[in-house]
C-alpha cells in the first residue's frame, strides 16, 4: 500500500497568512501615506526659495521689491499649491505665501524679505520656531 501525502494548505494555514497580511498592511499603510504626503510639499518650498532669489535680485538692481503696487517679480507654479506675494513697508519688503489646496489642503509656508521662513498651517500643528520643515520638535533644515 502506498498512502499519499497532503497536498495544499489547510484553511487555519490560510486565515493565519491572510491575518498577518492585513497586521502589515494596517501598520505600512498609513505610513506609505503619509510618506506620500510629504513628498508633495517640496515642490513649494522650492518655488519660495527660488522667488525669494529673484526678489533679492530685483531688490539689488532696482532698490526696491514694487513694480506698481505689486511684487515686481512674476510669481512660480507649484503643483497643489498656490503662491501669492505681498508688499510691505511701502514696496521695501515682501511676504510670499504657498497654500496647499487639493491633496495638500491644510498646509501653508511663508518667507519674506529676510529671508524668514514660517510654517503658518500644517495639519500636524504648527513648529515652534520659524522654519519650513522639523523633524521632531525641532527645525529640519
Amino acid at each position: 500500500m502506498h498512502r499519499s501525502s497532503p497536498r495544499g494548505f489547510t484553511l487555519i494555514e490560510v486565515m493565519i497568512t491572510v491575518a498577518i497580511v492585513a497586521i502589515l498592511s494596517s501598520i505600512a499603510l498609513p505610513s506609505y501615506s503619509a510618506y506620500v504626503q510629504r513628498s508633495r510639499v517640496p515642490v513649494a518650498l522650492d518655488a519660495l526659495s527660488s522667488h525669494y532669489t529673484r526678489m533679492e535680485q530685483r531688490f539689488q538692481d532696482v532698490g526696491n521689491y514694487a513694480s506698481g503696487g505689486a511684487c515686481a517679480v512674476s510669481l512660480p507654479t507649484a503643483t497643489n499649491f498656490t503662491i501669492a506675494c505681498a508688499l510691505t513697508l511701502s514696496g521695501q519688503g515682501f511676504t510670499a505665501t504657498a497654500t496647499g489646496a487639493g491633496p495638500v489642503a491644510g498646509y501653508a509656508y511663508t518667507i519674506n524679505h529676510l529671508g524668514t521662513r514660517a510654517t503658518t498651517a500644517h495639519p500636524k500643528g504648527l513648529p515652534g520656531s520659524n522654519c519650513w520643515s522639523t523633524k521632531g520638535g525641532t527645525c529640519d533644515s
